[in-house]
């Protein structure tokens, strides 16, 4: 039986299309993917990712358990930041990308993929217990919901129920009070849109949803925020560039060939209080070596098809690699896409080929992201 989020009467009584993702019934799209993604990229949009998994680390080595299994620093952290960092396995592939919140020197909050979840609830509870480590570990997920706004406009139009959440910085988050329950209101997001996301009581949702929306019909043609789907969100975090569990990152994947450098610290053991992460010793000897032997590219394609995941990238009748992810961009108005090629043909500017099938589509590989959010 799929789960339900705290929304998903919202959802129905908004016309949503459900589907099944992850083991939960969620809202694919309202109206059309490609109005919900322009609607984001010119307005705001509210995304239920409550799917997402949200666990609570909390006691005296907490910090200690998360820098074992978080390939960024975290000692480092600041109450009140979020960071985005990779969990990986011994050989270097990455078992899920995840946020990390700091509450406290001695609580954390750990928001990993939906699809993943259990996996990685098993995944902490194995070191915390082969390391002997006092933490708790406290699967929030269904006692919570998670809501994300985003957009250009979304800032403003939250700052009519608060004024400190506009002047955070971005991976920053507050804890606001809405009745007798906390808010947790991150500067954060998974479209390359500024926007926030909110994480409440899953009891608090009806209250909070009412509160948010108070004079905005979301149905209305020019509503400033609009609910959007599952299908908008992939389309908009791939024109960001950013990589998705399942496609870009994965458990056969070396963690230096995703495109995130900057969420690995390989220098993260060195110090009188350095602590490895696990599978640091294996990217070490990738980079030692030259670096892994594939790289994550973008790919822009002429025509109108659009490059799906699993179709061989070629040059000159030699497969070179694959595509991961692809769409007809809304905001480019082409079709685009991101994939693994050698190494050595990884270069802004190659030209190559996507085979799909009865047809090759040319295209050449682009610096990623597709898009970036104008500055404001």
């Amino acid at each position: 039986m799929l789960l339900h989020t705290p929304l998903h009467k919202y959802h129905v009584e908004h016309g949503a299309q459900m589907v099944e993702f992850a083991g939960w019934e969620m809202p694919i799209r309202y109206t059309s993917i490609a109005d919900e993604h322009k609607q984001v990229r010119t307005s705001g949009g509210l995304f239920d990712v409550s799917h997402m998994g949200r666990v609570k680390i909390s006691g005296r080595h907490a910090r200690r358990l998360l820098e074992r299994l978080c390939s960024r620093k975290i000692s480092d952290m600041q109450a009140g930041q979020c960071r985005y960092s990779l969990c990986c396995n011994e050989q270097g592939g990455v078992l899920d990308d995840v946020i990390v919140y700091r509450f406290d020197d001695d609580e954390f909050l750990v928001v990993v993929n939906g699809a993943n979840r259990e996996k990685m609830l098993a995944h902490f509870e194995k070191v915390r217990s082969s390391e002997d480590l006092v933490a708790k570990i406290d699967d929030q997920t269904t006692k919570t919901a998670m809501i994300a706004f985003q957009g250009p406009k979304v800032i403003p139009f939250i700052s009519r129920f608060s004024s400190e959440i506009p002047t955070l910085k971005r991976y920053r988050f507050t804890v606001k009070n809405l009745v007798i329950a906390k808010l947790t209101v991150s500067r954060t997001g998974y479209t390359g849109e500024d926007g926030v996301e909110v994480i409440l009581p899953a009891s608090m949702v009806d209250m909070a949803m009412k509160l948010l929306l108070k004079d905005v019909d979301a149905k209305a043609p020019d509503a400033l925020v609009k609910p959007c789907g599952l299908g908008a969100r992939d389309t908009l975090r791939l024109e960001a560039g950013m990589p998705l569990y399942g496609h870009e990152l994965g458990e056969d994947i070396n963690a230096l060939a995703c495109g995130v450098d900057f969420a690995i610290s390989l220098d993260k053991d060195e110090g009188e209080r350095g602590i490895p992460f696990i599978g640091i010793e294996s990217l070490k000897r990738t980079r030692d070596a030259g670096g892994p032997a594939e790289k994550l590219v973008g790919i822009v394609c002429d025509g109108r098809r659009t490059p799906r995941q699993g179709m061989p990238i070629k040059l000159d009748e030699q497969i070179i690699g694959r595509i991961t992810s692809g769409c007809l961009s809304p905001t480019l108005d082409q079709p685009i896409a991101m994939g693994f090629v050698r190494a050595e043909f990884a270069a802004p500017g190659t030209a190559l080929g996507v085979d799909a099938g009865r047809a090759v589509l040319e295209g050449k590989v682009v610096a990623l992201p597709f898009y970036k959010a104008p500055k404001a």
